[in-house]
């Protein structure tokens, strides 16, 4: 099966592989997003513009897997409601 370039944010599969890899690294001493999560939430004291976007580039993996896991479960209530 060819990963074509229009379809790679619709893929499972691959977007749980950069949630994994780009989603989470650096693993230590904490997973990187997560840390700036908190980050944020504690008041984002002292971040800059680069620590946004760092979040942003982080982040965007897990936007993705939120996405696919939203439009599967309105599929699957779609169908169940016919």
């Amino acid at each position: 099966m060819m990963l074509h370039l229009k379809q790679w944010w619709n893929n499972l599969f691959f977007v749980v592989l950069l949630c994994v890899t780009l989603g989470l690294a650096p693993y230590i001493p904490e997973p990187h997003v997560y840390g700036k999560i908190k980050w944020i939430l504690g008041g984002a004291n002292g971040m800059q513009m680069m620590d946004y976007f760092d979040f942003l580039m982080h982040g965007f993996p897990w936007f993705l897997l939120i996405r696919i896991i939203i439009l599967k479960l309105k599929l699957l209530f779609t169908f169940k409601n016919k």
